[in-house]
């Protein structure tokens, strides 16, 4: 989940803004408030310009997480968990705690935000209609809120993914072939080449269009994100497919060193020489199991406390780590892990422990099931 200030729930899903949010907001709002309306509208007010503009960023964000909003809901009405919305600088995200298990699925919840932004177009544009006779000031916010709602439903239906159009592809894919995999990969491809035409597109507005350098240097922003969020989302996927037919016995470490609480870390550090090829420590408090110390935990301290912070201080108590069950399936061992934000979980059964799964070492373990790509 991304860093940022939390804003409330709507329908039990936690809403969040990303510092980044605050940069778009302030570019937006001063593109507005400084060129468009004073464009526009030259007998204005300089405050009614900014009254105008900041409305107007507000009421677009509003309509960015009406848009995320409704795949959400789509997707608590089957089944797939919303762990949060989140603002950024690139718009909104809706964070899921699993993938759709049928494509009509996936393509009612692709197909649900730009057809959000479709109906907030046409509200906007019917309240633009109707209080020209009354208010210029509403009537230029309401024309500006119906274009960039259905400019917003346009961008997100290219077919690229991961954008919602990418999605859609997928799933309507995904119906014809019976084969997931291959529906993923027909879109990803789609979706480069969508971010590679951003980045030709926006180079081309810096160097052959006069004064096109802003647009241009968004457009290859645009396209350098949509490229990194293809390759992230193309992996998650493959992750998951790869982890079929595995189960939690399959992927769970087994015959972890043990260390004492009252050990320090800088003892441990002393006492393991082949420390990075340990993920992770059981430790004992005396003849009872107390916890667990993870690689990841060890680095967290700074190096200047390593002899002054005890294996207990730095570990995760054995009551806080969530269970599951030998016979899990790996793949919903993972997705419960990513829903609740968990870094290991402990695998327990018939009365006794067997071992543990480290969420970086499950995924790790997938990607070395994937065949080499060039």
């Amino acid at each position: 989940m991304r860093r940022g200030l939390q804003l409330g729930k709507i329908f039990g899903i936690p809403f969040q803004l990303d510092y980044s949010w605050f940069i778009i907001f302030f570019i937006i709002t001063i593109s507005w408030s400084l060129i468009y309306f004073p464009d526009r509208y030259p007998d204005w007010a300089t405050a009614q310009y900014w009254i105008v503009g900041i409305a107007t960023s507000f009421l677009f964000f509003a309509s960015v997480a009406a848009h995320e909003l409704a795949h959400s809901i789509v997707g608590l009405r089957n089944g797939i968990p919303v762990k949060s919305i989140t603002l950024f600088i690139f718009g909104g995200v809706a964070h899921i705690g699993r993938e759709a298990t049928h494509p009509a699925t996936e393509l009612r919840m692709a197909a649900a935000g730009p057809l959000c932004s479709l109906v907030l177009a046409g509200l906007f544009y019917g309240l633009f209609w109707i209080s020209q006779d009354f208010s210029v000031h509403l009537s230029a916010l309401a024309w500006m809120l119906s274009f960039i709602n259905g400019l917003l439903a346009v961008f997100n239906m290219i077919p690229g993914f991961p954008l919602d159009g990418g999605r859609v592809l997928r799933s309507i894919t995904w119906m014809i072939t019976a084969n997931y995999r291959q529906a993923t990969r027909i879109a990803t491809f789609a979706g480069y080449g969508v971010s590679y035409l951003f980045i030709l597109g926006g180079i081309f507005f810096m160097f052959f269009l006069v004064g096109g350098w802003f647009n241009g240097l968004w457009f290859i922003f645009i396209g350098f994100f949509l490229n990194s969020a293809n390759r992230t989302s193309y992996r998650q996927t493959m992750v998951r497919e790869d982890l079929k037919g595995f189960s939690a016995k399959d992927v769970m470490l087994r015959d972890l060193p043990h260390v004492r609480q009252n050990t320090t870390i800088k003892e441990v550090i002393q006492g393991q020489p082949l420390l990075p090829s340990i993920p992770c420590f059981l430790v004992a408090d005396g003849e009872r199991m107390a916890g667990f110390l993870t690689l990841g935990q060890i680095k967290q301290v700074p190096r200047e406390q390593w002899d002054l912070t005890t294996v207990g201080q730095a570990m995760t108590p054995v009551e806080q780590v969530k269970a599951v069950r030998p016979s899990d399936d790996a793949v919903t061992v993972l997705e419960q892990m990513e829903e609740e934000n968990l870094n290991l979980v402990a695998v327990v059964g018939e009365g006794r422990f067997w071992g543990i799964i480290l969420r970086d070492v499950l995924i790790q373990f997938a990607l070395s099931l994937q065949e080499p790509r060039h």
